[in-house]
């Protein structure tokens, strides 16, 4: 079996990848029998000498792997036909902008193996990238916050490219009495709090953050348990939340007076309350100066996330007096950060995580077997088909 791991290709650069150097060399201890290979790439934040320095081939020409696997999705032009990929296809919730890449798999006879529904048997992710998200999100809200105010001038997170630096520098600021809302409970939350928690600032209770604020900087986090409640009155159930989406309004209101930043990293879909609606932003109750949309659905939880951002443009402003999308930093602007790809801008350490629950749970079910069904659970595509687990895609597939 030969296994390659491929370029990425989408633009902006993505710099991540599926496996570090370092970890290529233990995927050598433990598959002496199966080669490895790593296709060239000119934005990789590992160089082709990394990889040549311990005995992995950078080559360019991938088409004699078994295997290939990348991160993000791989352009139609260059899908190998014949073979087995995996990567983040961003396919299984139909979504339009890939119709055209799904049909093309199909076309090309790919088993594609997609990341998201990689899953233990009680539902939880494998492998994800979330983390990261809320770290770099975390880091770029305060960047903003520096630049909204004009008391630090933080480098950008991709400049650094370090986990340990980016920490360090966010330590060393003095916030004074900042005022922070997160909001979510799943990985990207973990990697907020992460961050919070390292620049050592206060939390307080969501009942605390509103009547009872502490001196100095602080924070809260916001659930779904939090942030909505039953328009009939009924007592909050979990279940009965994620069924009844429209049964249910948002109290973040509350919150609006009393948050200078509020850092998005919740779960949202197109049936579920908005924090706050566009007309809310005219009010003087609306105290909120900086958002770091980590959640990123345009016009989505938050009504102003007007468009998605990338790292080199991270952030735009939203005008409070003329109720529409400006130049970021002006005077009665919100200034929103809406990257999409807030990953790879730590890529090193944001691939170290990934690859190394590669190594450990994936990279040996493909080589000595799936004797859980963990791959056939996340296998979208074989034969030329949707697998039955994905079958509920054919629609989508013929533009039905």
């Amino acid at each position: 079996m030969k296994i390659g791991l491929v370029r990425e290709w989408k633009q902006p650069a993505d710099k991540r990848v599926a496996l570090t150097p370092e970890l290529c060399v233990e995927f050598k201890k433990r598959f002496p029998d199966t080669e490895l290979v790593v296709e060239a790439s000119p934005e990789r934040t590992y160089l082709a000498k990394e990889y040549e320095a311990v005995g992995i081939p950078t080559v360019k020409d991938v088409n004699d792997c078994d295997i290939l696997i990348g991160i993000k999705e791989v352009p139609i032009d260059k899908l190998i036909p014949n073979k087995t990929y995996l990567f983040f296809s961003h396919t299984i919730k139909a979504q339009p902008y890939n119709r055209d890449l799904l049909q093309a798999i199909l076309e090309k006879n790919i088993s594609l193996i997609d990341y998201e529904p990689l899953t233990w048997k009680k539902g939880n992710r494998i492998l994800g990238f979330g983390k990261w998200a809320g770290v770099v999100g975390a880091y770029n809200a305060f960047l903003t916050w520096g630049k909204k105010t004009g008391k630090f001038d933080l480098p950008s997170a991709y400049e650094t490219n370090d986990y340990e630096e980016s920490m360090a520098l966010l330590k060393e600021l003095d916030l004074k009495k900042t005022r922070v809302v997160f909001t979510g409970n799943g990985r990207v939350a973990e990697g907020i709090r992460e961050v919070l928690e390292l620049m050592k600032i206060k939390e307080v209770s969501p009942q605390e953050f509103i009547s009872q604020p502490p001196n100095g900087a602080y924070f809260t986090q916001l659930t779904s348990w939090d942030l909505y409640h039953r328009k009939d009155g009924g007592e909050w159930d979990a279940k009965h939340y994620y069924e009844h989406h429209d049964q249910y309004c948002s109290e973040f209101d509350n919150f609006l007076p009393y948050t200078d930043i509020l850092i998005n990293g919740m779960y949202w879909q197109e049936d579920m309350p908005v924090l706050f609606e566009k007309k809310d932003t005219k009010s003087d109750r609306f105290a909120i100066q900086v958002i770091a949309d980590i959640t990123c659905d345009v016009e989505g939880s938050v009504p102003i996330t007007m468009e998605a951002t990338d790292i080199f443009h991270p952030t735009f402003g939203w005008s409070k007096s003329q109720q529409k999308q400006v130049e970021a930093y002006g005077e009665d602007t919100i200034d929103v950060m809406a990257v999409t790809n807030l990953p790879t801008e730590m890529p090193k350490n944001a691939s170290t995580e990934f690859g190394t629950l590669m190594l450990d749970h994936i990279l040996p079910l493909l080589i000595d077997g799936d004797k859980d069904g963990i791959l056939k659970r996340a296998r979208l595509t074989d034969g030329g088909k949707l697998t039955d687990e994905f079958s509920y895609l054919q629609d989508f597939v013929e533009g039905k």
